[in-house]
């Protein structure tokens, strides 16, 4: 059938079905399905950021009113739990695993940062389990904290020596040291990535129940396979007795995409006391627990020939691990990173080398967007620095550099396989979009209100995937079908894409589509949600699943119409010559009543060849107050290239969205630590999350070329705007600074900093 046809089917702007809850307050989140009578869990947590447990006393509170159950260390592993989380390591460059120190669930022997779980209560009341907490003695011998980000300092792991987690490298060094040697021009800069935190609108939290003899556990979470397997082998229970599902999420951000200590506690203490429990994060608790982002600083070099076509690439990063290896944090700080660290420019000599540092900070994870906003904001931040050294047009010197339309596929240096694109057309449609030819007369009308106007642009490029592998079931019900996917939304809108796709595939009205995601029990595999992934992944399984439903039924249809054969065109089978006509759900319930069961439900699993990589180019504009230093975003404009788009409406959230947090990290996002490990920005009064009147109006177009890397010509999108914002919005201050003689900035671009930069620069 045509794709493009349908009213309802994909690339049609199809408003959200979930809406309807979350916007009367019937969603299904997780403080609103726990079980009632439920048992709270409360985690006393370090208030240093480094010491040697001396004292952990709770007896006191373990004869507290309403108190059922607490535990250290030493109770959780008496009680045969694994007092330890994993861990994904990378190797060195030199063929070495990095350090894997160990991470306990409750501390032992010593605490490494602010906010690390030391024991947890469980009572009856919240502010039972509070008071309990008061009455445990605590005491420490105090430790110099680390919160330098290089080599060397007070020791917090005996594993890794100078405190380096990996010495991690990928490239050419020979070829990139004699591209050096033999340019024409080289360039050099140093450019820093605040540290931010996720700051999700719904906390993390949990509850967990015992249903008979198996534990069910519920989080805000991104995925429940990867929980089922770690909690049935940390806490010592048979997989199969282990369900996991989630509901309703409040934004993950890929932070909520890992393991954390108080998943472990809660589902430990349902299954001793036989009784509910849960534990839902308060806002400064997430801010000190969670994982969090960015925090690395890297030099970058660019070498040129007489024609500035880039002949090498090198970059140097050290990045802060913070106290422990959390989840896949090596790998996102540097190999996942690797695959887009040579952006969309045609170079074939590159070194890339990042050196990762534990510190007393919280555990960090690149989320929002995996490490592929870092790599982006080094790179294009550094092509703008060098248009400048070099007394180029940036966008000129963009389009001298850019892979060409007629050489893809291509291979870049790190390996990965770019399957398509045509970044010049893009660039061309944004300039256009953006009204560059203006900007002259804007940054003129700004300087007569007392305002210093810049223009930035960043091109990115994203790889997408995670687990290629994705499955999709449909079983129809009486007068509709139900879908179960193996991703899990967090707010993106799967619900209606989904409904979207599988229409266009058995033309099941919308309406008559159910969607089931994130339950162990009925899903017997999936990728969760990262990486923008999933509409792709998840979308091919579908296609494939709604094709495979049409082969099945055609015997039995045309068996049911007397004719010897029929065929599916516009959602309903058709018999040649014959107006006669029949719906999938018609043929469903006539197979139903014939006892045929077994074309009720229909299961495909589709595992994509390779990558996409969508990318695109924003363009933004910025106004610096010359008194006060505040910088406002006053222009935003983006032309995305995500291939065929399934819903415009949601991409459009989506960059919408990701562009407001890319603002957020440039403007006003900033995590502080004082030198003895404490958060300084553990409130909303601290720390800057963008508001509303600090966004321009967000200008999206797209500008396609359909992906060959999977069935539907798709690309994904969901941290596409955050990629691209940072550093568009870093060099439109840059540009908006130079004429006061400003050379350097570094995000955020806070009142303050902005200020002083321009008084340092008068004087």
């Amino acid at each position: 059938m045509n794709q493009q046809s349908s009213k309802f089917g994909t690339s049609q702007p199809v408003r959200r079905f979930e809406d309807d809850r979350f916007l009367t307050g019937t969603g299904g989140y997780l403080d609103d399905i726990v079980p009632a009578g439920a048992l709270y869990l409360y985690v006393l947590r370090s208030s240093v950021a480094h010491g040697e447990i001396t004292v952990l006393d709770i007896s006191d509170a373990q004869d507290a009113d309403g108190v059922h159950m607490v535990m250290t260390a030493a109770e959780f592993e008496a009680a045969g739990v694994t007092n330890n989380m994993g861990a994904s390591i990378i190797n060195n460059q030199d063929g070495t695993k990095g350090a894997a120190p160990g991470r306990p669930i409750l501390a032992k022997g010593r605490v490494r940062f602010v906010g690390e779980p030391l024991a947890f209560i469980v009572a009856d009341t919240m502010a039972q389990a509070k008071d309990a907490a008061d009455l445990i003695m605590f005491d420490y011998d105090d430790l110099e904290a680390s919160m330098v980000v290089e080599p060397g300092g007070p020791a917090i792991h005996p594993e890794a020596p100078d405190n380096v987690a990996y010495d991690w490298a990928v490239g050419d060094k020979d070829a990139t040291e004699a591209a050096f040697a033999a340019a024409a021009h080289t360039t050099s800069v140093v450019i820093a990535d605040n540290r931010v935190i996720a700051n999700s609108m719904e906390p993390r939290g949990c509850f967990a129940e015992m249903n008979g003899d198996r534990l069910h556990m519920a989080y805000s979470g991104q995925g429940v396979w990867g929980l089922k397997g770690s909690l049935s082998s940390t806490l010592g229970i048979d997989k199969e007795s282990v369900h996991v599902t989630t509901p309703d999420v409040g934004g993950g951000f890929g932070m909520k995409a890992f393991d954390y200590p108080e998943y472990f506690m809660v589902g430990h203490a349902a299954h001793a006391l036989g009784k509910p429990v849960r534990w839902q994060a308060e806002r400064t608790e997430s801010m000190l627990s969670d994982n969090a982002g960015r925090d690395l600083v890297s030099t970058v070099e660019m070498a040129f020939d007489e024609n500035l076509k880039m002949t090498g690439y090198r970059v140097d990063t050290t990045s802060n691990m913070g106290a422990y290896n959390s989840g896949f944090a090596q790998f996102i700080q540097s190999d996942l990173a690797s695959r887009v660290l040579m952006g969309v420019y045609d170079v074939q000599a590159a070194w890339f080398r990042n050196v990762g540092i534990y510190t007393n900070t919280t555990q960090v994870d690149a989320y929002r967007g995996a490490g592929r906003p870092e790599a982006i904001y080094k790179l294009e931040r550094a092509i703008d620095h060098a248009a400048r050294q070099l007394g180029v047009d940036g966008h000129e010197l963009r389009r001298r550099n850019f892979i060409p339309a007629g050489n893809f596929p291509y291979t870049t240096v790190t390996g990965e396989i770019y399957d398509v694109g045509d970044f010049n057309k893009v660039l061309t449609r944004a300039e256009q979009e953006a009204d560059m030819a203006g900007f002259a007369a804007r940054r003129a009308a700004s300087a007569k209100a007392g305002k210093l106007r810049g223009i930035g642009t960043c091109y990115y490029i994203e790889s997408i995937l995670g687990d290629p592998s994705e499955t999709a079931k449909i079983a129809f019900t009486e007068g509709g079908a139900t879908l179960y996917v193996g991703t899990q939304s967090n707010g993106q809108g799967h619900e209606t894409v989904y409904r979207q796709l599988t229409h266009d595939y058995t033309g099941i009205p919308l309406d008559k589509i159910t969607i089931v995601q994130g339950d162990s029990d009925l899903i017997a595999k999936g990728g969760g949600t990262g990486g923008s992934r999933s509409v792709t992944t998840q979308g091919t399984a579908i296609k494939a699943t709604g094709e495979a439903i049409v082969e099945k039924f055609k015997p039995f249809v045309a068996d049911q119409l007397g004719v010897p054969d029929v065929a599916f065109e516009d959602g309903a089978f058709r018999a040649e010559g014959s107006n006669t006509v029949m719906t999938l759900i018609e043929a469903a319930d006539l197979a139903r009543e014939a006892g045929n069961d077994d074309l009720l439900v229909t299961s495909e699993t589709t595992t994509l060849p390779g990558r996409s990589f969508p990318n695109g180019c924003h363009i933004a504009e910025v106004e610096i107050d010359r008194d006060t230093g505040v910088t406002q975003v006053a222009k935003y404009t983006v032309v995305d290239d995500f291939g065929v788009l399934m819903n415009p409406m949601l991409a459009e959230g989506q960059v919408h969205g990701g562009v407001v947090q890319g603002i957020g990290q440039a403007i006003s996002e900033h995590v502080v630590f004082d030198e003895d490990g404490q958060l300084l920005t553990a409130t909303f009064m601290d720390y800057g999350l963008p508001r509303a009147g600090d966004v321009p109006m967000i200008a999206f177009y797209s500008e396609p070329v359909p992906s060959t890397a999977n069935d539907l010509g798709m690309k994904g999108c969901g941290e596409a705007g955050t990629v691209g914002a940072l550093a568009a919005v870093a060099n439109a201050a840059l540009d908006a600074l130079w004429e006061e003689g400003v050379r350097h900035v570094d995000m955020p671009f806070t009142p303050h900093r902005v200020w002083g930069w321009m008084n340092d620069a008068a004087e």
